[in-house]
């Protein structure tokens, strides 16, 4: 196969790749950019074996055993999580594209000939520049995604986690990789590419570690972004176009998302970016209210309140993820509108642990497009609504995020449930949210606890509908 070919076969896998980002903006056309997706991925993966064969039998045997091991793994994991596990799920594969970048700079290192980025016994300057950055935000994400899973997973506090000076260290280690770089495009020393993937490791866990669970969404999209970029330098390092467009498609969707996120939960980009850089005093504070007696319901009190209600407001949370409530709670909705209930669903834009989870968990559950609205589109209606019925939202309607500064929600816009006439709360206990803030909603005068597991409470409130 010619070069030309190669090239405007892996330019229609980057138009599909496109695509495949334009479907996957819409829940109606999400199945059609999946498969665009996969097509686009296909037709990559065929344009370079055919274009640039494995030479030797054993060569093609790894090749063979790469596809069939990490096809199958991907296979497998794609049925056994489930979509509560799905956020940690996509920063493990985050930290897996950062290692990739890693071993192919590093093989990019030690076996030049074969990328054919060496001239006269001396790498291409470029080219180191190509392999120093790649494998610095490669390492950078594959650490960073570690401690995202991590948190992610419950394997670490969702609070922040404030280290003495980091902001002075992390300037420091970023000075550090700065001056690595062009030390290592001078000299082509292997000993300083093993320095450039140490520090960045170390920096990567920096970056993450103080940054709470409030602003994970965020950290999740800004990963995607790192991978992305990690592997449009490698790319150029391959002299690859398909990983060149796709990796670039990664990297600039993953930071427009990230501002879109920063924008809708009022925080500043670049101080998530540096994680949480001037964001102490609020970290600092405990967001704790005093411990008050609250008001606890019934599965049928529930049920008595909603069928008398005209307008109830869904909002989905974490906690409904968890117990896999969405069916329940599609199945509970459907009975309220034949009862003439006026039922729509409020989503937070970080509801959940990653950007659109209870939007997907909804079209999992096929509740209808037009009964789901953005805050910013239905805030405005819960002074009007009789019940806000919040299914584990905690941290996205919790007050302290407008009334206390010590909070590190404070300044994020949350849904105005507390407007409601009722508001309806299921929760496990009385335990704080992801960001370890209690909330104050629970011991408002309008607001009736249902403790208890998510789906339960719910299945409990369908049958005395």
């Amino acid at each position: 196969m010619s070069e030309n070919v190669s090239s405007l076969l892996y330019i229609v896998s980057g138009v599909l790749f496109i695509m495949a980002l334009r479907g996957l903006s819409h829940p109606t056309t999400s199945r059609q950019g999946n498969m665009y997706g996969m097509v686009g991925m296909g037709l990559a993966i065929l344009t370079t074996l055919v274009g640039h064969p494995p030479s030797g039998v054993g060569a093609w045997i790894l090749v063979l055993l790469g596809l069939g091991i990490g096809g199958g793994a991907g296979a497998v994991i794609a049925k056994r999580v489930p979509m509560t596990a799905m956020p940690q799920l996509v920063a493990a594969f985050h930290s897996l594209v950062g290692l990739a970048a890693v071993a192919v700079a590093a093989g990019a290192l030690y076996a030049p000939q074969a990328f054919g980025i060496i001239e006269n016994g001396h790498f291409h300057k470029q080219s180191l520049f190509e392999m120093g950055l790649g494998v610095a935000i490669g390492a950078i994400t594959f650490t960073g995604s570690v401690i995202a899973f991590a948190k992610l997973d419950g394997r670490m506090s969702g609070k922040p986690i404030l280290l003495p000076q980091r902001h002075l260290i992390n300037a420091l280690l970023a000075a550090g990789l700065v001056l690595l770089l062009a030390l290592f495009i001078g000299t082509e020393s292997k000993g300083l590419f093993w320095l450039i993937v140490i520090l960045s490791l170390v920096l990567g866990g920096l970056i993450i570690i103080p940054i709470g669970g409030a602003d994970m969404p965020v950290v999740v999209s800004m990963l995607n972004s790192y991978s992305g970029w990690a592997a449009a330098g490698i790319g150029f390092t391959l002299g690859n176009l398909a990983l060149i467009i796709t990796g670039a498609l990664v990297g600039s969707s993953g930071a427009i998302l990230s501002y879109i996120m920063c924008h809708a939960m009022n925080r500043s980009f670049i101080s998530v970016i540096l994680g949480g850089f001037g964001g102490d005093a609020a970290a600092a504070g405990s967001g704790q209210v005093e411990t008050r007696s609250v008001k606890q319901g019934s599965a049928d009190d529930a049920a008595y309140i909603m069928k008398n209600a005209e307008r109830v407001i869904i909002v989905p949370g974490y906690g409904m993820a968890v117990a896999q409530a969405q069916h329940s709670l599609r199945e509970m909705a459907d009975m309220l509108k034949k009862e003439g209930v006026d039922v729509k669903y409020a989503i937070h834009p970080v509801a959940g642990r990653m950007p659109g989870h209870m939007n997907v968990l909804l079209a999992e559950a096929n509740v209808p497009y037009d009964e789901v609205f953005e805050l910013e589109d239905i805030n405005g209606e819960f002074p009007q609504a009789d019940v806000a019925f919040v299914i584990g939202a905690n941290d996205v309607t919790n007050p302290a995020a407008k009334t206390d500064k010590t909070s590190p929600i404070y300044g994020m816009p949350i849904l105005d449930v507390e407007k409601a006439k009722t508001v309806l709360f299921i929760k496990r206990g009385m335990g704080s949210g992801y960001a370890g803030v209690e909330n104050e909603v629970f011991f408002r005068d309008n607001t009736m606890m249902l403790f208890g597991d998510a789906k339960k409470v719910v299945d409990s409130i369908l049958k005395a509908v």
